[in-house]
């Protein structure tokens, strides 16, 4: 098989590591070798989000699948558990082919956490091993608040709507996301944020966002009693 194109996000404290082109697909751990054995154990679950959406993709067999062709150092949101670092691939214009695909890879995201929702509904969350973890709710109430901030980071404005339940919400979020990364991709971006916030070029947005429902409903899937 091609190899797969991995970059590597080096913290004080943790390492992450994901595929450049394969938005959410991306593992933290204390070090290098953990990450990418991470992301290669993770790599079924991930082909089971693409399968909805139609796209092909080849399970790599080995570490030996991955190549390594971005390294970055991290910051403080790395060791906190987040890839935090656009890379230089990120740089580049996103063309509507690209969006397309990378759209279809978010949707499958998102369509993997609802069936995770589904999935623990009138079920308890495993705790953590000091009892704590939130529950169902808080997650996707955390997934929402998250969305907002991001937002953000393409200057767009997005306020929650308190008449509505949380799956609207998450609804109409997600909404929010395609239309403002359609705007992005269409007619660029300002060189700062609402109240002078850093940009996240597109590509770095669908890949922090991608990975971070991704996470959670793995989560969810793990933790269900």
């Amino acid at each position: 098989m091609d190899s797969i194109k991995i970059f590597v996000e080096t913290g004080k404290k943790k390492v992450f590591v994901g595929a450049i082109d394969w938005p959410g697909w991306s593992r933290g751990a204390r070090d290098e070798t953990s990450a990418l054995q991470m992301l290669l154990d993770y790599a079924p679950r991930y082909a089971q989000v693409l399968t909805s959406q139609a796209i092909e993709f080849q399970l790599p067999a080995e570490l030996s699948d991955f190549f390594v062709v971005e390294r970055h150092v991290g910051n403080v949101t790395t060791d906190f558990g987040a890839p935090a670092i656009e890379l230089d691939a990120d740089q580049a214009p996103m063309d509507q082919p690209a969006f397309e695909r990378s759209r279809k890879i978010l949707e499958g995201c998102w369509e993997s956490f609802d069936l995770a929702m589904g999935a623990a509904a009138g079920k308890e969350l495993r705790k953590g091993p000091r009892g704590g973890g939130r529950d169902v709710d808080k997650i996707v109430d955390h997934v929402i608040e998250a969305d907002r901030s991001y937002l953000s980071r393409l200057a767009w404005k997005y306020k929650r709507d308190a008449s509505l339940t949380q799956v609207e919400e998450l609804g109409r979020s997600r909404q929010a996301i395609l239309n403002a990364l359609e705007v992005a991709v269409t007619e660029g971006l300002p060189e700062n944020g609402p109240r002078g916030g850093a940009i996240w070029h597109p590509p770095y947005f669908i890949r922090r966002v991608a990975w971070h429902v991704l996470d959670h409903a793995w989560e969810i899937e793990d933790r269900i009693v």
